[in-house]
């Protein structure tokens, strides 16, 4: 149960790298702004949901990364990203800024 319990609470953290990673792919440099998550659980899932504050320098790559996210493999240990939305997107003096939520849900 302690392992479970673990993993749970770093989920956050490997959905913010798993993030970064994919960004970089593409070559964009992905800074987390905000994040915060909390558990949440269905009759036959445990996971996490999830809200993050991202920013990217502006440019043809990153927005068309933005926009190709909600598909994207991430891979997270132990988790399965289950849903990812992008719920915002603004530009401003060369930054791209992006509101994301995520629904992840540990692998049985």
């Amino acid at each position: 149960m302690e392992a479970r319990a673990a993993r749970r609470r770093d989920v956050g953290a490997r959905l913010e790298r798993a993030l970064i990673a994919a960004a970089a792919v593409e070559g964009c440099v992905l800074r987390i702004v905000e994040a915060s998550w909390v558990p949440w659980a269905s009759v036959t899932f445990s996971g996490a949901r999830h809200r993050l504050t991202l920013e990217l320098d502006e440019s043809i790559v990153a927005k068309a990364w933005l926009v190709a996210l909600p598909e994207l493999e991430l891979p997270i240990s132990g988790h399965l990203v289950a849903d990812l939305q992008v719920t915002m997107v603004e530009t401003a003096d060369g930054v791209v800024c992006a509101g994301i939520e995520a629904l992840t849900v540990e692998e049985c």
